[in-house]
């Protein structure tokens, strides 16, 4: 069982996306997508440009491994695909890429990651596709959004700080972020998207 940490820099309920009951990381950070297996746990911290610094913004135990096709066409899932004209929490829907056939090209959703009129993002696409095709998916998680809580000082190694993410946690560590999390007695969302404060949620390009 592996543990990884990361910088949420943005946090708008894209990357992860904590609705409909399920936890999922369907784009950003390739290299945990591409590492990750069910069994492991991930947690985002809060960035200090928000004012989150040290602070849980989510921890979820990955429970099941998709990839992109299956993602888009599984029945669970389909809440999850973006209305660009929606509410926020339909809006910032992440399962965004499929194929037409499993040898062809990603067509990429009208979503946070193409441009105005459903123009593909070809930098967007090429970062969440190029290294990996594979969706994190959690039914065990939690996810605080604005109602993140300071990691406690046993768990500040977990706040990287900056870009990128680290993975080699030492047992002691990750048996004490398991049991942090076991002890909020509670799981799914608890708070809405850090970003959605401000209403910086909208479309971006």
């Amino acid at each position: 069982m592996a543990l990884f940490s990361y910088v949420t820099r943005w946090d708008h309920g894209f990357a992860p996306n904590p609705f409909f009951g399920v936890l999922t990381l369907a784009t950003c950070k390739p290299d945990i997508r591409k590492k990750a297996v069910a069994g492991d746990w991930i947690v985002g911290t809060g960035s200090a440009t928000r004012k989150m610094n040290g602070k849980a913004i989510f921890a979820m135990r990955v429970t099941e491994v998709s990839n992109f096709d299956d993602y888009w066409r599984d029945e669970r899932f389909q809440n999850k695909k973006p209305i660009v004209e929606g509410s926020y929490k339909l809006r910032f829907g992440d399962s965004i890429y499929h194929r037409v056939n499993r040898t062809g090209a990603w067509i990429q959703a009208d979503s946070r990651h193409s441009k105005d009129n459903a123009v593909a993002n070809e930098l967007n696409l090429k970062r969440d596709t190029g290294k990996t095709d594979r969706v994190l998916i959690s039914n065990d998680f939690i996810y605080w959004g604005d109602q993140a809580p300071l990691l406690p000082n046993g768990l500040k190694a977990l706040h990287l700080g900056h870009p990128g993410h680290k993975q080699y946690f030492t047992e002691g560590e990750t048996d004490a972020l398991i049991a942090w999390v076991a002890g909020q007695n509670k799981r799914g969302r608890i708070g809405d998207p850090v970003d959605w404060a401000d209403r910086y949620a909208r479309r971006w390009k």
